[in-house]
């Protein structure tokens, strides 16, 4: 397999362990697919920096779907761009199903960095483009 081959599928492994560590609660797992220094942003709010921001964060999302326990991210249009060697640059769309139905969708936009432990998110922005009326993120937002 050529370098460029194997980069892309690490790279989409990545993005799918990240998506199925969060929807399973393993939230160490996700947190460590980014770099110790590696930043998530969602929306407009500030990053949550470093393995410690992002597990904060991820933790009080954690609490709040207990009303929502049937979580699952559903990605397309995974676009993956190589940079160099050890950057790259993706996106993907994302829809969020509960067990009431489509709950909110989205993009992700991320900056990738090969690290002697493989690929890992230097930076992910999570941008929320939809709610439904009364679903888990709209209670969310609201409250």
């Amino acid at each position: 397999m050529d370098d460029a081959l194997a980069a892309h599928h690490a790279l989409t492994a990545l993005v799918h362990r990240y998506t199925h560590a969060g929807d399973t609660g393993r939230f160490d797992d996700l947190v460590a697919c980014f770099t110790p220094d590696g930043t998530l942003t969602v929306d407009d709010r500030p990053p949550y920096a470093g393995h410690d921001g992002i597990r904060a964060f991820l933790r009080g999302t954690g609490e709040a779907a207990v009303s929502a326990p049937r979580m699952r991210h559903h990605l397309t249009t995974v676009a993956i761009t190589l940079e160099g060697p050890d950057a790259a640059k993706g996106t993907a769309y994302f829809q969020v199903t509960t067990e009431h139905g489509l709950d909110h969708w989205g993009r992700y936009r991320d900056r990738y960095v090969r690290t002697p432990d493989g690929w890992r998110f230097a930076a992910r922005h999570v941008r929320v483009d939809g709610v439904t009326p009364g679903g888990w993120a709209a209670r969310r937002r609201a409250g």
